[in-house]
């Protein structure tokens, strides 16, 4: 099971507009199980940049994320940020964590995170991350599938 998380600095961060979720150059990147993330203290690549993994086929820094939307549910009353899915082609390389950040702004600043669980691997194929998620209704307890790779309930 992946677990998605903001880091907390990054919400100050978009509020203060130093992040632009849709017109900034935001990127994931694959990072390996020795890192450990804080969500508390962690805010900018370089807090993550030592743990990137490396392999065959794998760029350092990781890609840009395209197609993204950063939209408001009035009905639920949340907001999503997505994007295109991410494919890599062909690569070998082994990693915990998908880290969003913003390539853009000054210092790199971290915006969440992926936890897939354990160190995943992939040896010369396609690897893709779908950024989709389940979600519970807080009242009706309903699971839906929903897309986004990160939401804000209001």
């Amino acid at each position: 099971m992946t677990i998605s998380k903001w880091f907390g600095p990054a919400l100050s961060k978009i509020f203060g507009k130093q992040i632009d979720l849709v017109n900034d150059s935001i990127k994931v990147a694959l990072v390996t199980g020795s890192y450990s993330p804080n969500i508390d203290t962690h805010d900018e690549w370089a807090d993550v940049s030592a743990n990137e993994a490396s392999g065959s086929g794998y760029a350092a820094g990781g890609v840009s994320l395209a197609s993204k939307t950063l939209t408001y549910n009035s009905t639920n009353n949340y907001w999503t940020f997505d994007a295109a899915d991410v494919t890599w082609t062909g690569v070998s390389v082994s990693f915990r964590y998908a880290v969003i950040y913003d390539d853009t702004a000054t210092g790199k600043p971290l915006i969440g995170y992926v936890d897939f669980g354990s160190t995943q691997t992939a040896a010369n194929q396609d690897l893709t991350i779908k950024w989709e998620y389940f979600y519970q209704d807080p009242e009706t307890f309903d699971i839906t599938t929903d897309s986004g790779i990160l939401r804000a309930t209001v």
